[in-house]
């Protein structure tokens, strides 16, 4: 199918914009929302995209889109990213529990802070370590031995955070460095 009649719905690449799809059609030019911009670009319809999944096109009443559609199509995303969200239990002992950060001079006040709050910043970070070695993973323009750099600096990130696995209830949410060792 050519890039010049593709539907709504259809799925494209861009080279600058990456990944998106097709929400609405213009004489020259086609509505594309992409993930990476959270938002919508016009994209011309002789620019060259590849072609992920074509929908039929053309000028028709059979490229209107409802809103029973739309929400359904978020019904779904939500549907399945609420399923990938994972809830990481903190060990009993700690529930309640809160952590004092008591300064050298005793003329300073402490600082308590819930535990609770303090599990979930590290468990926010552990998230975003992932989401970084994902990034690096698919990272198109690095090369392999980059990939493998890169990926050590966020494995001794990990290792520098193991003294908090004593937080986590399930061992395979713990924090692994070099070798798992902790």
């Amino acid at each position: 199918m050519e890039a010049n009649s593709l539907g709504i719905g259809s799925r494209v690449e861009h080279p600058h914009f990456g990944k998106g799809v097709v929400v609405d059609t213009a004489t020259e030019f086609y509505v594309i929302w992409f993930k990476s911009q959270a938002g919508t670009k016009n994209i011309g319809k002789d620019f060259e995209l590849k072609i992920i999944e074509a929908k039929e096109g053309g000028e028709g009443g059979s490229n209107t889109i409802s809103i029973a559609d739309i929400e359904q199509a978020l019904d779904n995303i939500l549907d399945r990213r609420l399923n990938e969200m994972q809830i990481v239990p903190m060990g009993n002992r700690w529930n309640n529990g809160v952590m004092i950060l008591k300064p050298g001079d005793d003329s300073l006040q402490p600082k308590e802070v819930p535990i609770e709050t303090f599990f979930h910043k590290i468990v926010m970070v552990r998230d975003r370590l992932r989401l970084i070695e994902q990034k690096i993973n698919a990272h198109k323009v690095l090369t392999d031995e980059e990939k493998v750099e890169l990926q050590q600096y966020v494995t001794a990130i990990y290792g520098s955070l193991t003294t908090f696995n004593v937080l986590f209830k399930e061992t395979h949410h713990q924090f692994k460095g070099m070798g798992g060792k902790d």
